[in-house]
């Protein structure tokens, strides 16, 4: 997979760099990279996955009775 931005007539690089980070924050490219930086066992995965999950559920719990 390959995104690619294509500089307008006019447009400065400064722009055009900035919209294809903008596009790639939006696909989940960057995160993803990092992620894989390096090896995480499965069981740190599955504990980093559920206190995501709990702390979403909480910040859903506080914020609904409002």
């Amino acid at each position: 997979m390959s995104l690619e931005v294509k500089v307008r007539k006019g447009e400065p690089m400064e722009r055009a760099l900035r919209r294809l980070k903008k596009r790639l924050d939006r696909e989940g490219v960057i995160r993803d990279v990092r992620a894989k930086r390096y090896f995480v066992k499965p069981a740190q995965a599955k504990r980093r996955k559920k206190k995501e999950l709990d702390f979403n559920n909480m910040l859903r719990v506080r914020y609904s009775n409002m």
